[in-house]
């Protein structure tokens, strides 16, 4: 884990935070604190580090790579499997609005970092907007994942929504796949679209056949 907090710290430097390292040091600390939540099985800190390490991969696509690098952290802080719409990525860009203001980031950092947070709602980003699209394929990644990943990944999601019964569970999820199927691109930047829009529509698809049986 300290290696993680080092790499926030990095990142808000690079961001221009003018907190002292305590004060950084805290802040992460804060927020790692919830990606350890114990109902977490998915989101947890595996996948923050998992989307970071795709936005470090891939950084020269972006404009301003350590903005891109708060926003994943600050993208999933708050996940509560009972909230309804996108009070989720709300919340985690209200909580990364006052998180980074606390450690001197610039307001204007802050608010790009608060719309990329939102932006993960829905992933519906185009291309050109490349900080966005950066961040939101890093979070679609595990997608693409080999099928026994995919899979695992899935079963991880399910035991976050075990408070839902087993035919209202499959009905949401169904939703969820059916709208990332329908995005015109699951993935924006060339490099990550060559290698996974493939690979991760034939996953959503096996996904949303199984429940479709199962219902």
């Amino acid at each position: 884990m300290s290696e993680l907090i080092g790499r926030w710290r990095t990142a808000a430097r690079g961001a221009g935070a003018t907190g002292d390292d305590q004060t950084l040091t805290r802040a992460g600390e804060e927020l790692l604190a919830r990606w350890r939540e114990p109902h977490r099985h998915y989101h947890t800190p595996r996948h923050l580090a998992a989307v970071l390490d795709v936005v470090d991969g891939y950084a020269t696509w972006a404009e301003r790579p350590d903005l891109v690098r708060l926003a994943a952290w600050c993208h999933d802080a708050v996940y509560d499997p009972r909230a309804v719409g996108d009070a989720n990525e709300r919340d985690s860009a209200t909580l990364a609005d006052a998180l980074l203001t606390r450690t001197g980031v610039p307001a204007a950092a802050v608010a790009e970092v608060r719309r990329l947070v939102l932006a993960t709602a829905g992933h519906a980003v185009t291309a050109d907007d490349r900080d966005a699209a950066l961040l939101c394929d890093a979070d679609l990644t595990i997608l693409a994942a080999p099928g026994q990943t995919y899979d695992a990944y899935a079963a991880a999601i399910r035991r976050e929504y075990a408070h839902v019964p087993e035919p209202d569970f499959r009905a949401g999820r169904a939703r969820v796949l059916e709208s990332l199927l329908a995005l015109p691109a699951l993935f924006r930047l060339p490099p990550l679209a060559a290698a996974g829009e493939a690979p991760a529509r034939a996953n959503l698809a096996r996904e949303l056949a199984a429940l479709r049986r199962l219902g």
